[in-house]
């Protein structure tokens, strides 16, 4: 689990790359963001949260475990599709730095950086300096955001569309050292998910997106979900022209199959399957998953990337679209705990990706045990 130093750097960096609206947040967010100590440990930290919220926050902050409202996630801004939680608009300084010291503590480090990253390119649409997405690729034809919008939130909807305030965080149970509890963090291209039981984190169900999908800060090229690109370009550069033609799908799939709203579905494994790659393209797939299974708590991350080996040789890899770098395709990994999906919306300025775990979404494995 993260260090407490660590969480610190990590929020600090955040308040200057986390831009709220200047008509909610004073100039001395910064600063206040630093003068507190986060816990490294998200039980703690949770409860520090909790107990920094008033009354009526805390009404909205605070789920029963075993709540109906679990799988009100969404890629949909929030005006569309309302979310559980607290607002991070209607927060102040001091909760909102307690409320991103729970996201980091559920997270690995990278994890971390990739929702700061993500909600910081919402907040330049908010502020009219993010990239359009190109043209639009879903059923709609307008952008693919109506693929799924989930189910029905806890908060209000109407209102500002995108930005930093947009976020929300919900705790379901109580934080606990022993009995299963859940940190869910969301709002545009963001729907975070961790169920922990114990020393257990179970990262699935996961949604990740960006709009845009690059971005300068500081005069250096941001890109969100660069890892993942890169990572599914490599693999498909990787394959022979036999292994192409097992991964290529007939069918281009213009959003995510498996996104929000999706819990249950399953879907019929297609591709390449890891018994014919060799042995250095198989590692080529495990640097694929790792780019999303990494975002988790890193001992959690390396266990399940360990089980994930244990069945590299039955997890299929599929292709559809342009297979030139550079270029937006969408590619999918499918294995007996596993999917991943990557699916650009038109173009690579705006992109829904997500992962799962059939048989572990909410920790439901662990619940069982």
């Amino acid at each position: 689990m993260l260090g407490t130093v660590t969480i610190i750097a990590l929020a600090a960096y955040a308040a200057r790359d986390i831009g709220f609206s200047s008509d909610e947040v004073s100039a001395a967010e910064a600063t206040a963001w630093r003068a507190l100590a986060p816990s490294a440990d998200a039980t703690t930290a949770a409860k520090g949260f909790l107990d920094a919220l008033d009354a009526k926050q805390k009404e909205k902050a605070a789920f029963e475990f075993a709540s109906e409202r679990k799988p009100a996630w969404s890629n949909l801004p929030t005006s569309f599709v309302p979310r559980n939680g607290v607002r991070m608009g209607d927060l102040s300084p001091e909760q909102r730095t307690k409320a991103m010291a729970v996201v980091a503590a559920v997270l690995s480090k990278e994890g971390y950086q990739k929702v700061v990253d993500i909600v910081a390119g919402d907040q330049m649409l908010a502020e009219g300096k993010g990239g359009g997405g190109g043209k639009g690729g879903g059923k709609d034809g307008k952008g693919g955001d109506k693929g799924g919008k989930g189910g029905k939130g806890g908060g209000k909807g109407g209102g500002t569309m995108f930005g930093a305030a947009e976020y929300y965080l919900a705790i379901f149970g109580t934080p606990s050292e022993t009995k299963p509890w859940m940190v869910q963090f969301g709002g545009h291209h963001l729907g975070v998910n961790v169920t922990i039981i114990g020393k257990h984190f179970v990262l699935t169900p996961t949604h990740t997106g960006a709009q845009p999908g690059l971005f300068k800060r500081d005069g250096k090229d941001v890109r969100p979900l660069g890892q993942e690109y890169d990572a599914g370009f490599k693999l498909m550069g990787a394959l022979d022209d036999k292994q192409r033609k097992q991964a290529i799908i007939g069918e281009r799939p213009m959003n995510l199959l498996l996104g929000p709203g999706q819990d249950g579905k399953k879907i019929e494994p297609k591709g390449v399957k890891g018994s014919d790659l060799t042995a250095d393209q198989q590692k080529l797939l495990l640097d694929v998953i790792a780019a999303w299974i990494t975002i988790g708590e890193p001992e959690a991350a390396a266990a399940r990337m360990e089980e994930i080996k244990g069945t590299i040789t039955d997890t299929y890899f599929a292709w559809s679209g342009p297979t030139a770098p550079g270029s937006a395709a969408y590619f999918r990994v499918q294995g007996p705990t596993l999917v991943i999906e990557y699916a650009p919306q038109g173009g690579n300025d705006h992109i829904h990706t997500v992962i799962r775990n059939p048989k572990d979404d909410y920790g439901a494995a662990l619940l069982t045990k």
